[in-house]
């Protein structure tokens, strides 16, 4: 067994205008003061992680990494949710997502998912330069508007959704996998990919791709009542990447899951800062540690409540504390007996050779 690696953050909440947020060297230090080993660093800010250049530039990228290893980091993923996002948009969320996408290509749905695509796949080229594993992203989503149909469920129409983002992704994930990286969809509402059956069925698409695995955020699955404990038995080959984040539902008269188009603050479930949140992370833990994953647990923060610095303080020591050191041997190897055959059959009271009667 191997010890999970953290406590790593992701920077994406925490990028501003001001010193120390609005330069790589900067959050590098305010983190590492704060204890985490790793960044998780999105490619959207180009004056934090150059993505072109760490695509095609080893200096580059042993540059980032050197400046890092000075305040005692590493790179936990770097992290394409913004541009998955754009590989599949449906149009009655064109304008809402075009502001993700540079100048050159808004307002063209065609333009701008091919440059989305480029993007994720220079992520991948990135990711290898660096000698990382895992990549984080979203999937983006054709269907999701028919989340809660009516008129009812049209079989048809999600059967071609899901043909069409399985088309979309499988180049992506073959350059992945010529690169030695898992792509980690983060299953979230708002994604096609939201849940245990919505990956299952994506896949199923891309006919069980080695490189289509799971960002694990048991926050998602508790706001929608799924099991998020069951999900890492069910799914545990497939989490290759991890965020602590919680969450609350609280149950009331007036909304539900869907939040009754409120604010965050005002919802029946909302995002919390780690320990503030109803999520079962001891448990967590250990399930993760009970299946061997050796991956990072990254803090990413959203909480509608607290403070972020405030979050990212309490968030490095709650996974610290949590991190669970993986035993070298059973605590009763001690009472082990023999592993001679004639030693165990003569305790079986069995004599003669094997299959004697």
């Amino acid at each position: 067994m191997q010890t999970l690696k953290g406590p790593g953050i992701f920077l994406s909440q925490f990028i501003g205008a001001g010193a120390p947020y609005n330069s790589l060297e900067g959050l590098a230090q305010w983190a590492a003061a704060l204890g985490y080993k790793a960044l998780q660093i999105p490619c959207n800010h180009p004056h934090i992680f150059d993505l072109a250049k760490a695509a095609t530039s080893q200096t580059y990228c042993d540059e980032v990494m050197g400046s890092l290893a000075q305040y005692g980091l590493a790179i936990s993923e770097l992290s394409t949710h913004l541009e998955g996002q754009l590989i599949a948009v449906h149009p009655a969320h064109d304008a809402a997502f075009d502001g993700f996408a540079p100048p050159s290509v808004r307002g063209n749905a065609t333009q701008r998912t091919a440059w989305a695509t480029e993007q994720v796949k220079r992520a991948a080229a990135a990711s290898a330069r660096l000698g990382l594993t895992a990549h984080a992203t979203f999937s983006g989503a054709l269907a999701w508007p028919y989340l809660y149909p009516w008129p009812p469920h049209n079989p048809l129409l999600l059967e071609e959704a899901f043909a069409e983002l399985a088309r979309r992704w499988r180049p992506v994930l073959d350059v992945f996998d010529q690169h030695g990286v898992d792509v980690c969809y983060e299953l979230h509402p708002g994604e096609d990919l939201h849940d245990g059956i919505t990956f299952e069925r994506f896949l199923a698409a891309v006919n069980n791709h080695p490189r289509c695995n799971i960002l694990f955020d048991p926050s998602h699955l508790h706001l929608q009542h799924i099991d998020y404990l069951q999900f890492i038995d069910i799914y545990h080959a497939r989490i290759k990447a991890f965020h602590v984040k919680d969450a609350e539902y609280l149950p009331n008269g007036r909304s539900g899951v869907y939040g009754g188009y409120q604010r965050w603050i005002d919802r029946a479930g909302r995002f919390r800062s780690p320990g503030d949140g109803q999520i079962n992370f001891k448990s967590i833990f250990s399930k993760l540690a009970q299946y061997d994953y050796d991956g990072w647990a990254v803090l990413e923060w959203e909480c509608c409540l607290k403070d972020a610095d405030t979050g990212a303080r309490e968030g490095a020591e709650f996974i610290r504390q949590h991190i669970i050191p993986v035993a070298d041997r059973a605590f009763d190897d001690f009472a082990a007996g023999s592993d001679s055959r004639a030693s165990v059959r003569a305790q079986l009271g069995l004599t003669g050779g094997v299959g004697d009667d």
